[in-house]
């Protein structure tokens, strides 16, 4: 901060830490914020009154639907107080009195008998906690009985859904169930076959051994949410590892081992392809990988393949795009640091009888330490939360990612609460999983500044 002062003078200093503060308040901590009050926040389809209102409305429709089968002397009284629609001057369908009515989803959904939502899983109706008597819409009575229970239904859950909406507006909202739902196991039925087949792969024991998929009682339980949790990381970790196996020799080259006149070309040659936007990169790999793609069309000319491979199927395809997608973040980090290098300790080591390997780990690779830090985590953020990649690449035959689940949570399922606690505890475990690797690197934070 002083150093701030004595070159720009108390003004200009006040007002780029303002600008700094300002920049972290909005773009950092305020969203953040959001994020999290809307994690604690238990969904609204899940509260009591939710359940309450959608048997009001399930009960409401099914008086209306039977009302079209009524008889056309049954009184207004018994079917609602609606009157029989007529379409095109089509009579309206009756039944008679012994006729069994047809499948209505409303009707068999009115029951008072509701499940309602607890956080810690237990099994508790509607009926039976807020004392109400266990009301159903009988498929074998009469329609006039039907509607009779129906509307019955309709004016004791209007009644409770006013009383629960004042108790609710007045209670607090907030805990960490979203939270557990990430962890919470799903009943997964299958045949025996299948599930010896699961339990025999690889992925199967992994999980296994983590404690994600048990059986209790010979039902077969899978922690879905952490499954793909887990298996994001470890993907994002193979894709960092990738990537800097691919990247530290590219930068070695440009830094250190190609002559200054070809530097240029090297950069140029890494830089052009990133001017196209990335998704239009992307969607180029598909005309590469697919079933009738440049390789597999070349490898079929050549008579080296009988059938397609299918690439969209493998995952290491996913890894080799994001390696794509990614390398810069991986690149330039390096090069910054490994420029640095006095290259007179270069030659004193081979001078002294380094061989190559010797030569990086013991002078190359410490010294580019802070820029292998900066490449790996900026990498590993960017594929842990890679999105369009694993989605165009796959084309949803493969396991999805971690990103694409908080996606349905949000957009498909409509159940932002549960994403957006989906999304900030992601955010931390990435940041735990950063922090620990600068603990491995022994790297600190002044360390990134030798990076620009």
């Amino acid at each position: 901060m002083k150093d701030l002062v004595r070159s720009f003078g108390k003004g200009l200093t006040t007002l780029f830490v303002a600008a700094v503060l300002g920049w972290a308040l909005v773009l950092i901590i305020l969203p953040q914020l959001a994020m999290l009050e809307m994690a604690l926040t238990k969904p609204v389809r899940q509260l009591d009154s939710s359940i309450v209102g959608s048997l009001e409305r399930d009960a409401a429709s099914c008086v209306n639907i039977l009302g079209q089968y009524a008889e056309p002397d049954t009184p207004a009284s018994e079917n609602g107080g609606m009157a029989v629609p007529s379409m095109s001057g089509m009579a309206a369908p009756t039944l008679s009195a012994d006729a069994a009515r047809p499948y209505i989803l409303q009707c068999d959904r009115a029951t008072t008998q509701k499940r309602l939502v607890r956080e810690d899983g237990a099994e508790v109706y509607l009926d039976q906690f807020y004392d109400l008597p266990l009301l159903s819409v009988a498929a074998d009575a009469s329609i006039a009985e039907q509607i009779a229970a129906a509307g019955q239904i309709e004016a004791l859950a209007a009644g409770l859904y006013q009383q629960l909406l004042v108790e609710e507006a007045s209670s607090a909202r907030l805990g960490f169930g979203n939270f557990t739902a990430i962890s919470k196991p799903v009943l997964i039925p299958r045949s025996e076959e299948a599930q010896a087949q699961s339990d025999a792969s690889l992925n199967g024991k992994a999980m296994s051994l983590l404690g994600l998929r048990y059986a209790v009682d010979g039902q077969n339980y899978q922690r879905i949410g952490m499954e793909i949790l887990v298996r994001t990381l470890f993907f994002a970790v193979c894709a960092t590892m990738l990537a800097l196996v691919v990247c530290y020799p590219v930068a070695y080259k440009v830094a250190l081992a190609t002559p200054p006149q070809k530097v240029v070309w090297l950069m140029l040659g890494l830089i052009i392809p990133y001017a196209i936007v990335e998704l239009m990169r992307i969607y180029a790999w598909t005309s590469i990988i697919d079933n009738r793609g440049l390789i597999n069309e070349t490898l079929m000319w050549a008579g080296a393949i009988t059938e397609p491979i299918q690439f969209k199927r493998s995952a290491l395809t996913v890894f080799v795009v994001i390696v794509y997608t990614y390398v810069l973040f991986m690149v330039f980090p390096i090069y910054n640091v490994m420029s640095t290098l006095d290259r007179n300790q270069i030659d004193a080591a081979r001078d002294l009888g380094a061989s190559a390997p010797r030569l990086h780990w013991r002078i190359i690779i410490p010294h580019s330490k802070p820029g292998i830090a900066v490449g790996c985590i900026a990498t590993f953020m960017l594929a842990a939360g890679a999105f369009s990649v694993p989605r165009i690449i796959s084309r949803g035959l493969q396991s999805e990612w971690f990103s694409q689940t908080i996606y349905n949570k949000f957009f498909e399922v409509n159940n932002s609460n549960v994403g957006a606690a989906y999304s900030f505890a992601y955010t931390l475990i990435c940041f735990l999983i950063v922090g620990l690797f600068m603990w491995i690197m022994r790297a600190r934070l002044k360390d990134f500044a030798r990076v620009q």
